[in-house]
């Protein structure tokens, strides 16, 4: 059975969809069988991804009705996408009304936990029904913090929910924490680093990934950073936490 794995963090900017986008892309680069899940009414994954075509059926729709195919393929073949848009917003209010409701997204996944290695889903920067959904799915998160002023209280506000969590999905773990926007220049950036190592020691990824350039670009280009510039330190970076993190599952 493939793993779950939601990449959370209620603030945004931090680097939470480009972190879900391209870990999923580098993860499918080494042939893991990967689908990646748009759950951010954004659409940014989806954007970021390739889908061809003006119509397309979504995580919304699959929810609605499990039966629809709403898998498309992405730019790499190890690679699939259930793409959302900004329908998935309606969403919210629906689930809130239904019974079981945070359990609808783990239901509508598990025909697919046996045909992919990994799958990784791209939550709303909220602890929002969506958010709570994707825990209780999943069998595990990854927090990209950014390298910042009140990085730690943030963690520590996912971190309480994901406790919280544990009451409908007792299995959920942390699988670790990605350092973001990694100044080197910065003062600033080597203080956050220490006092989140400190707390969570092992917990932290030694990857961090940097501010660059082609990272920031590849958005804009409907891509992955591994087939807009797999040269660039980003895409080395995301594919170094790929790497460990599959060394973790070990």
């Amino acid at each position: 059975m493939g793993k779950v794995i939601s990449v959370v963090n209620q603030k945004g900017g931090v680097g939470k969809t480009t972190t879900a986008v391209n870990f999923a892309a580098c993860l499918g680069v080494m042939e893991k069988k990967v689908l990646l899940i748009d759950m951010d009414p954004q659409g940014n994954a989806t954007s970021m991804s390739s889908i061809q075509g003006e119509s397309f059926n979504t995580i919304y729709d699959l929810m609605a009705n499990p039966e629809i195919n709403a898998v498309y393929p992405t730019g790499l073949p190890f690679l699939k996408i259930i793409p959302c848009n900004e329908e998935l917003t309606g969403a919210e209010v629906e689930l809130l009304q239904m019974d079981e409701r945070e359990f609808v997204l783990k239901k509508t996944l598990q025909k697919y936990k046996e045909k992919f290695d990994y799958i990784i889903i791209d939550s709303p920067p909220s602890l929002n029904i969506l958010t709570v959904n994707n825990m209780v799915a999943s069998d595990g998160i990854i927090i990209p913090i950014q390298c910042e002023y009140f990085a730690l209280e943030g963690l520590s506000r996912i971190l309480e929910t994901t406790k919280n969590i544990k009451s409908l999905n007792p299995d959920i773990e942390l699988y670790g924490i990605v350092l973001t926007m990694y100044d080197k220049r910065v003062k600033l950036t080597y203080e956050v680093e220490n006092d989140v190592r400190e707390h969570f020691g092992d917990t932290v990824f030694k990857t961090v990934i940097p501010r660059n350039v082609k990272l920031s670009e590849s958005p804009s280009f409907g891509m992955p950073i591994v087939l807009y510039d797999i040269s660039s330190i980003g895409a080395q970076k995301y594919l170094e936490l790929a790497q460990e993190f599959l060394k973790k599952m070990k």
